[in-house]
């Protein structure tokens, strides 16, 4: 992705390369969460090993606890995952790297964050309610956001009603 590639005062920046790899366990701990409601992803590479490329990846830390993979999806920036190690879980992490990511959208010109997130799972839709996203009827959605949204379910990602959201972005 390009845009403004300051580092961020708040420990959150663009992550290295050399750091991917080491996001999987991140991710994996992250989604182990999900257990205590009753969720359990299916076996399978994580989506940071899939991502492979360190501009579409904000990470917190030194080495990182937490990261935001993102990509574009119908024009908008696209929360693709993200995730913060339950060790390091409820300190803001999370919060600052989604407001990275909306800043980072705002200077691309992107009018919108989308993503894709469970809708009862309480740190999940709820919690980027409180944060100005907004569930999108499919009827809203773009010719992209319709493929990913089947994809995921191909996947068997949808283990519980899933939901979009969009968070619109002022110039």
């Amino acid at each position: 992705m390009t845009g403004d590639r300051r580092p961020d005062p708040a420990g959150v920046r663009w992550a290295e390369a050399g750091e991917l790899a080491g996001l999987a366990a991140v991710e994996t701990a992250a989604d182990g969460v999900f257990a205590a409601v009753g969720i359990t992803f299916p076996p399978g590479t994580t989506m940071i090993e899939e991502a492979g490329d360190p501009s579409r990846v904000l990470v917190a830390g030194t080495p990182p606890v937490g990261f935001a993979m993102i990509g574009r999806v119908d024009g908008d920036v696209h929360l693709d995952q993200l995730a913060v190690h339950p060790d390091h879980g409820r300190r803001g992490i999370g919060g600052r790297l989604l407001e990275a990511v909306c800043d980072h959208a705002a200077s691309t010109g992107a009018a919108a964050v989308t993503l894709t997130t469970f809708r009862d799972v309480p740190w999940n839709a709820p919690w980027y309610a409180r944060r100005g996203f907004a569930v999108l009827d499919p009827a809203e959605w773009g010719p992209e956001m319709a493929a990913l949204v089947a994809h995921e379910r191909e996947l068997g990602i949808e283990l519980a009603p899933r939901v979009v959201m969009r968070r619109p972005l002022s110039g």
